[in-house]
């Protein structure tokens, strides 16, 4: 790929930010010392500021050489996970049960980088909004901003997201228009019978019982349900029941995931669970109270702009290092709550197989959410160069 040389030079010393990031890991809306770490960078580069946006967020604003009333947005998430790392390397988490194990301290230092070319250079037209967002793992971060005003105080017409893809070869991208994540979605059934001695099982209501065959019914839903064309998963995660082997409990409990790709699919989804556990359980004399959490909607990229975003990446990186066509994934995103609110392009960036990986990492693979997983560093010019090109033209002229 066309890299910018000073973004070259800088690499070294990013490098490091970005292991400090690893090292002092901060969960969902507990970024402060993150938070502080980038305000102070984007401060020392002369972009004005503004902190304190969704609990922890942080916003650069970037003026190009003239003001032609477009503005874009690019952003990076900035939170870890509760996990324990299982890497031994110099960078690792010194906080136990914590760990950057989803690549969002390389996401906030390859934005850093960028705001910092852009702000020494100013050679574009318009505005750069640089967001860094808290509380992406879980707790709706990008929900949180756009309620305390983001895209009122900080006018945009198009928003732009990056995520690091183990497996993917380093150096390649993945990009598509329409979905490219998943919805996010939790349910929760709880199941109510009447206890009895389990050598009496005639005088109970047993809800051990319905919450199994809940369980092997909801496996229809998918299967007998949806077009076979479309994608979707129900997957029960968890049944709870009894404390006590000669013991009929008087409750017990299923929890689960949904995902899916469209409002439509999710909705048929939601009532034919609902109906399944209401109805099975009363048929075994037991009562079910249904909770249905619609956490994230999916991440669904405008044609416009992925249009845009993929000849940029053509132009860049060449041919044989872009996926126009990738296959989405059902996991979840909450760049999304962004993307419903205005137009623009979420992509991915290949992290590699994890041969990047210092002396001392853990015994797993280098996936997403795992103890042994480490951000690819040789990704932060890269990333970092994609955002500046992605600036400099997206402002220039609209897209095609």
């Amino acid at each position: 790929m066309k890299l910018i040389e000073p973004i070259l030079a800088w690499s070294s010393e990013m490098t490091a930010f970005r292991r400090d990031l690893h090292m002092h890991p901060e969960l969902a809306f507990e970024e402060e010392r993150t938070s502080r770490l980038v305000a102070e960078k984007l401060q020392g580069w002369g972009i004005e500021t503004h902190t304190g946006i969704g609990k922890t967020g942080v916003v650069g604003v970037i003026s190009g050489r003239s003001d032609n009333g477009r503005a874009i947005g690019l952003r990076a998430d900035m939170d870890a996970l509760p996990m324990q790392e299982m890497n031994t390397f110099g960078h690792a988490s010194r906080t136990p049960g914590k760990m950057h194990a989803c690549g969002h301290d390389g996401h906030t230092t390859m934005l850093l980088t960028a705001a910092r070319f852009l702000a020494q250079e100013r050679d574009f037209e318009g505005t750069v909004y640089v967001i860094f967002q808290p509380a992406e793992e879980g707790l709706g971060g990008a929900r949180s901003m756009i309620q305390d005003g983001l895209f009122q105080r900080f006018p945009m017409q198009a928003v732009f997201g990056m995520h690091n893809w183990p497996g993917m070869p380093a150096g390649k991208f993945g990009i598509k228009a329409g979905p490219i994540m998943a919805s996010s979605n939790r349910f929760h059934i709880h199941v109510q019978g009447r206890g009895a001695h389990a050598a009496m099982p005639n005088l109970g209501l047993d809800p051990v019982m319905a919450a199994v065959q809940v369980a092997q019914a909801l496996q229809s839903v998918v299967s007998r349900n949806l077009d076979p064309l479309e994608p979707a998963v129900l997957s029960v995660t968890q049944i709870h029941g009894g404390s006590a082997d000669n013991v009929i409990p008087t409750e017990a409990s299923l929890r689960g995931t949904v995902r899916t790709f469209s409002d439509a699919t999710l909705d048929m989804i939601e009532s034919r669970l609902r109906d399944i556990a209401r109805l099975t359980c009363e048929a075994l004399g037991c009562t079910a109270e249904i909770t249905f959490d619609r956490e994230y909607p999916p991440t669904l990229n405008d044609d416009a702009e992925t249009r845009f975003c993929a000849q940029l990446l053509l132009e860049l990186a060449g041919e044989r290092n872009v996926d126009q066509a990738i296959q989405p994934s059902m996991g979840a995103e909450d760049f999304s709550f962004m993307l419903r609110e205005i137009p623009g392009c979420y992509i991915w960036v290949g992290n590699g197989t994890g041969d990047h990986r210092e002396e001392g990492y853990g015994p797993g693979p280098c996936t997403l959410h795992n103890g042994s997983y480490d951000f690819n560093d040789a990704l932060i010019p890269l990333g970092a160069s994609y955002w500046v090109e992605l600036a400099r033209r997206r402002l220039a002229a609209d897209p095609a």
